[in-house]
C-alpha cells in the first residue's frame, strides 16, 4: 500500500490520539508491527505554535519515514499555513482532522464539527492540498460517518475530498454524536470504499486479530486503523499482522519482553517531556500496561504517588520481575483486554487528577 510516494510496510495503522500518539508511542508501535502512524493533532493557531505542547508534537527527531502529522482548525488559510509549518519541521504527509469528537475541539467548530459545514470542509481540503502540492506532500483526511445519525455525510465529503486531491481517507465508524459509545458500524465505510479510487482506511472498535480480519472483509477497506486497543498493548500490531498472514495466533508476549518494552518506552518518554511532565504523563501508559495483570490495580495506585523518573522505573521493573516469578507470559485474557477509554482521554474518574496535572504541566 502506498500514500503518495511512500510505500508502507503493511496495512495496519496507529490512530492519532491526543495525549497518546507522541513520538515515543509512534516509534514503539512501528517497532512492534504497525506500518504507519499519525501524530497527535497540531493546532492551526499560530499563537500556539511556540508553546511547549505544540513543539513536542512537532518533534520528529529519529522518527522513521513516512512522518505523518495531523492538523486541526477551522480556517482554510490557517490550515494551509499549518500544513506548511509542519512540512518545514519534517512532515512528509499531512492529515486533516475531521474526526475528533472532543467538546473542546468541536465547540470551536474544528474536528468532526466541520462535517456540519461541507462547504467549509471542502475549502479547508482545497487550501491544504494547494499548500502541499508544490512540495509533493500527500494530503489525507480522517473523519467520522457524520455529525449525528440523521446527518451521515461521510460519502459526500469523501467524494469531494478525493476530487480535491486528497490521497487517502480514514473513516471512524461512528458519528460525532456517538463519541465512543455503542458499537462502530462499517456499512458507511464500505460505501465510501466502493465509491472512491483512493485508499480507504477503516477505524473503530478494532481490538483483536479476528476483528481486523472481519472489518477488512466487510468493508473492503485497504487498511485498518487501531487506536484504543493499542494503549498498553502496542504488540497488537504484530499479533494482527501474524494472524492476517497465517490464520494462527502468536503466543502472548513474555513478561520479560513487556518489562523491556515498557522501560524503553518510558525512557524515550522522559527524554521528550523531561522529568516533571514525563513522570505524570507516563502514569496513564503504565496504567494501561498493568490494568488487567494480577496485582495491576494495586500497583497503579502506588505508582501514581511516585514523583521522579528513577523511582517510576524501579517500580515498573520490580512489578514485572515479581510477575515473572509467577508466569512466563502475559495472561492471554490480559493481552487481549481493551482499555475502556476514549482515544487519548482516560475514562476512569481516578485518572482525572493525573490528566489535569498533565495539562497544567504541558
Amino acid at each position: 500500500m502506498n500514500i503518495g510516494p511512500y510505500a508502507l510496510a503493511n496495512n495496519l495503522f496507529v490512530a492519532p490520539m491526543a495525549g497518546v500518539t507522541d513520538r515515543p508511542f509512534r516509534q514503539l508501535s512501528k517497532k512492534l508491527g504497525a506500518g504507519y502512524a499519525v501524530s497527535e493533532m497540531v493546532t492551526s493557531r499560530k499563537d500556539l505554535w511556540d508553546s511547549l505542547k505544540t513543539s513536542r508534537r512537532a518533534n520528529h527527531e529519529g522518527e522513521a519515514a513516512p512522518i505523518a502529522v495531523q492538523i486541526a482548525g477551522t480556517d482554510a488559510q490557517m490550515m494551509a499555513e499549518a500544513a506548511a509549518y509542519n512540512i518545514d519541521r519534517g512532515a512528509q504527509i499531512i492529515d486533516i482532522n475531521m474526526g475528533c469528537p472532543a467538546k473542546k475541539v468541536c465547540n470551536k467548530w474544528a474536528g468532526s464539527a466541520l462535517m456540519q459545514d461541507e462547504t467549509l470542509a471542502l475549502q479547508i481540503v482545497e487550501a491544504v492540498v494547494a499548500a502541499c502540492a508544490p512540495q509533493g506532500i500527500p494530503v489525507t483526511l480522517k473523519m467520522r460517518t457524520g455529525w449525528c445519525q440523521a446527518e451521515k455525510n461521510a460519502l459526500a465529503i469523501a467524494r469531494a475530498a478525493e476530487n480535491a486531491g486528497v490521497q487517502m481517507v480514514t473513516v471512524h465508524g461512528r458519528t460525532r454524536e456517538q463519541g465512543y459509545k455503542g458499537a462502530a458500524e462499517y456499512d458507511t465505510i464500505a460505501a465510501v470504499k466502493a465509491a472512491l479510487r483512493i485508499p480507504v482506511v477503516a477505524n473503530g472498535d478494532i481490538n483483536s486479530p479476528e476483528k481486523a480480519r472481519d472489518v477488512l472483509a466487510r468493508t473492503g477497506a485497504d487498511a485498518v486503523m487501531i487506536g484504543r486497543a493499542a494503549q498498553g498493548r502496542p504488540w497488537i500490531f504484530r499479533e494482527v499482522a501474524h494472524f492476517l498472514a497465517t490464520g494462527t495466533h502468536l503466543a502472548p508476549p513474555l513478561v520479560a519482553e513487556v518489562e523491556r518494552l515498557l522501560v524503553d518506552h518510558l525512557r524515550d518518554h522522559y527524554d521528550l517531556y523531561g522529568e516533571f511532565t514525563g513522570v505524570r504523563t507516563a502514569r496513564k501508559h503504565i496504567g494501561w500496561y498493568v490494568k488487567s495483570l494480577p496485582g495491576g490495580e494495586a500497583f497503579r495506585a502506588r505508582m501514581n504517588l511516585l514523583e521522579n523518573c528513577e523511582a517510576q522505573l524501579r517500580a515498573v521493573s520490580g512489578f514485572f520481575e515479581g510477575l515473572g516469578t509467577q508466569m512466563d507470559r502475559i495472561p492471554a485474557a490480559a493481552a487481549a483486554a481493551e482499555e475502556d477509554v476514549e482515544e487519548g482521554v482516560p475514562g476512569q474518574a481516578r485518572a482525572n487528577k493525573d490528566k489535569n496535572q498533565e495539562e497544567a504541566a504541558a
